[in-house]
C-alpha cells in the first residue's frame, strides 16, 4: 500500500494505491457508489493524479493496457461518510499473480 497527498493551490489531491484480489478491488469499487461500472476505455487518462503514482514508485494507471475506470462523486449521492471529499478517480488494472492494483484519487 502507498498513499501521497499531492498539494495544489485550490485543493489537495490524495493518492492511495494498493493490491488485493479482483473480487475485493470490486467491492470496494461498489462501496464508493461509482457514477458508472468499472470500464475499459482504453489508455486511462486521470486528471487528479497526474505523475503522483510515478513519484510512488508505481506504474501510474495512464500507462497500463485494459485499466477499468470509473469515479465516483460522495456529495451527489449523499455518502455522509466521505462527506469532505468532492469526487474520486477509480482505476483497477492486473498486477502478476491474479491480484489487481487499485489506485484512487481523491480531491
Amino acid at each position: 500500500m502507498k498513499g501521497a497527498v499531492r498539494i495544489q493551490p485550490q485543493e489537495n489531491v490524495y493518492l492511495l494505491s494498493f493490491v488485493t484480489n479482483e473480487q475485493i478491488a470490486e467491492a470496494i469499487t461498489e462501496d464508493l457508489h461509482p457514477d458508472y461500472p468499472l470500464a475499459v476505455e482504453g489508455p486511462s487518462s486521470s486528471s487528479l493524479s497526474g505523475e503522483g503514482f510515478k513519484r510512488l514508485d508505481l506504474t501510474p494507471p495512464q500507462e497500463l493496457k485494459s485499466v477499468r475506470t470509473t469515479r465516483a462523486c460522495p456529495p451527489c449521492v449523499g455518502d455522509s461518510r466521505r462527506r469532505h471529499i468532492q469526487g474520486i478517480e477509480i482505476h483497477i488494472g492486473e498486477v502478476p499473480g491474479d491480484r489487481m492494483r487499485v489506485y484512487l484519487a481523491a480531491y
